[in-house]
């Protein structure tokens, strides 16, 4: 990465995207700082500035595309080009289907589906005209593989993975070969994220463990921009069997991470209010932190024990679905064959 590299990342003022700008900055990058809280934007880019690196706060609402567009102008009038884009402002809404609001869901949708189109819209529209340029998208590993209680946050990153696939097949074609589009999936990751959360379930929203440092995506952001992948997944062994192993046998996966949804993303001990969290409106400046008191640090460093737990747990799940499957299919074997006897008699 060049000294004066021009990064814009939106949902800049806390999680990933604060823990990423911070890492850009160090690196003496020329950052410009996209959310809802201009004043914790002010601030970071103070801090920005005191790492080596040059800063511009633009408070920007992504699900208003005239905001998104005037954000790129402003990345391009300050230091005249845009070198990398970060999609990266999202919300969540954790409730029983039936029982999530359809204006939440709305908003969900809104944000981390059209606030990724319109960012998209406006990076393209620069780097096509420049001729390079490296456009990252954050999605999840819940966009490979759901949760219960989260339906439209899971949809939202599903959708940002087919996004991603198809505007590299539309840049191939257009034999746009310096710009590039990259899909990061993060696990769950230690920020103020769950606690931003709408919630409707009656329980806190905890994270789910493993949980991983954020710098650890920033980390794997500005690798990815720098040397470019479709898809990178932000996590440790225990992530990154999860969507191996996923794309070998769903089934299983998908119920052992319903289960586990259930035990260790919400808590059983601490019951919650109804809150539509940060949909509407954002968190206060003081919480605008990288972290989220989640100890990702702590957590990550017991992943060798854990992972060896999961892996067993998994296999068993998967060995389980295989015998059941094998037998059902035996069933219906010996089923037909008794009928087809029946028939000949």
């Amino acid at each position: 990465m060049s000294k004066n590299t021009v990064v814009v990342i939106t949902g800049a003022s806390s999680g990933i995207g604060r823990a990423t700008a911070l890492r850009y900055a160090s690196a003496g990058a020329n950052v410009v700082l996209a959310s809802r809280r201009g004043q914790a934007l002010t601030k970071l880019a103070k801090e920005c500035e005191a790492r080596g690196g040059d800063a511009i706060a633009v408070p920007t609402d992504v699900t208003n595309a005239s905001q998104v567009d005037a954000l790129a102008r402003a990345a391009v009038m300050k230091f005249g080009r845009i070198d990398v884009w970060v999609n990266n402002a999202a919300v969540s809404a954790f409730a029983p289907f039936l029982e999530m609001p359809l204006d939440d869901i709305r908003r969900v949708l809104d944000v981390n589906i059209l606030g990724y189109i319109y960012g998209v819209r406006a990076a393209l529209a620069v780097m096509t005209e420049q001729g390079r340029g490296s456009l990252i998208n954050v999605a999840s590993i819940v966009g490979e593989v759901p949760q219960p209680y989260t339906a439209p946050y899971g949809m939202s990153k599903a959708a940002v993975r087919a996004l991603g696939v198809s505007l590299r097949s539309e840049l191939a074609l257009q034999k746009q070969k310096h710009i590039s589009v990259s899909t990061i999936l993060p696990a769950t990751i230690d920020t103020p994220f769950f606690r931003h959360s709408a919630n409707y379930t009656g329980r806190q929203v905890v994270a789910m463990p493993p949980v991983y440092s954020p710098d650890l995506v920033a980390k794997l952001i500005v690798r990815t921009a720098k040397k470019p992948r479709n898809e990178a997944i932000a996590a440790g062994p225990i992530g990154k069997s999860l969507v191996t192993q996923h794309r070998k046998t769903p089934a299983p996966v998908e119920a052992q991470m319903a289960l586990q949804t259930d035990k260790t993303h919400l808590s059983r001990k601490n019951k919650a209010p109804s809150t539509d969290g940060t949909l509407y409106s954002p968190a206060p400046t003081a919480d605008a932190t990288a972290t989220g008191g989640w100890k990702g640090s702590e957590r990550t460093g017991k992943r060798s024990f854990l992972g060896s737990l999961t892996a067993a747990a998994l296999g068993v799940a998967v060995a389980r679905w295989i015998l059941t499957t094998n037998a059902d299919a035996s069933g219906k074997k010996r089923g037909k064959a008794h009928a087809a006897r029946a028939l000949r008699r």
